[in-house]
């Protein structure tokens, strides 16, 4: 009979916030007192300091063999980890540590809480929708990339405006002179999608976004399309190139000519969830909305 296999999180941890250090090691001493090894990447292991975590490689492998990479910061740093754990398919679980953090699934002071639901695998797992994204040149893919929030291109001075073509499953639909646009997922819709006047998203519903960033035209409203569609922008070749961004966080010049193509991602990114509390609850706890004199079905009168 084989041996158990020894269980494991990887621990991603935004650095910056001096914060983040005591959470991480308070962490580290839960998981390890409950008998669940931690790992913790290489380019983090210096600042961290952490006791009992065993120090691993970044990059792609880094999540592989893992339970959940646990996630300690705001919505930029579970971006980041989505990155380490998509390859494997390991579900992500983020800790909120910045502000809003939207896609964190529990607060710095749960934090005990949330350890011992993890050690007793109490949480379920969601499937998200991804973007992959193609850059092409001359019919030639340049660039090729993925998004679990949103693929954006927008104009690389503040200076000159981009000129866009968009294009719907193969068809024109109308030119653009705009700072950009952003083409997003349900799970993006409320981030930089949000900021630029798109609508919100269940996560439940499969669609894309696409929403122009103060765009000079008379049709210029917030797109909601099928999973099945292609997106694509064409950055007009006398207009001076742009920038493409996923996520905010990997960056590729465009040159003038540019085609880019958005659809469905062929790998979605999981994430790990401790309750099945409805979308609406969130929106209301992490946009801190008002919901005063709502009374419910129960307080109607009858008919």
């Amino acid at each position: 009979m084989s041996a158990p296999t020894e269980r494991a999180v990887l621990l991603v941890v935004h650095t910056g916030r001096p914060e983040a250090l005591s959470v991480a090691q308070e962490a580290v001493d839960a998981f390890t007192a409950a008998g669940v090894g931690v790992r913790v990447l290489a380019d983090e292991a210096g600042e961290l300091a952490l006791r009992r975590a065993t120090t691993v490689a970044g990059g792609t492998p880094a999540a592989g063999g893992c339970e959940l990479v646990v996630v300690l910061g705001g919505d930029g740093t579970l971006l980041r980890g989505a990155e380490i754990a998509r390859p494997s398919g390991t579900p992500l679980l983020g800790v909120n540590l910045g502000h809003v953090g939207f896609l964190a699934e529990a607060e710095r002071d749960a934090l005990s809480r949330t350890v011992a639901n993890i050690v007793d695998r109490g949480y379920h797992v969601e499937q998200r929708m991804t973007v992959d994204v193609n850059v092409l040149r001359d019919g030639e893919v340049v660039h090729r990339n993925w998004a679990l929030n949103e693929a954006s291109v927008e104009k690389a001075s503040r200076e000159r405006m981009l000129e866009l073509v968009l294009e719907v499953d193969g068809r024109p639909l109308s030119r653009w002179g705009c700072d950009g646009v952003v083409m997003a997922t349900p799970t993006g819709s409320t981030a930089y999608a949000f900021s630029a006047g798109g609508p919100v998203v269940w996560p439940e519903v499969e669609a894309m976004l696409l929403v122009p960033l103060s765009a000079h035209a008379l049709f210029a409203r917030p797109l909601v399309v099928a999973p099945s569609s292609v997106l694509a922008v064409e950055v007009q070749p006398k207009t001076p190139g742009g920038v493409l961004w996923c996520d905010g966080r990997r960056a590729f010049e465009l040159p003038p000519g540019a085609r880019i193509e958005v659809r469905r991602g062929c790998q979605p990114v999981r994430l790990a969830r401790l309750q099945h509390a409805p979308f609406t609850d969130r929106l209301v706890r992490k946009f801190d909305l008002p919901v005063e004199g709502w009374r419910g079905r129960s307080a109607r009168p009858g008919p």
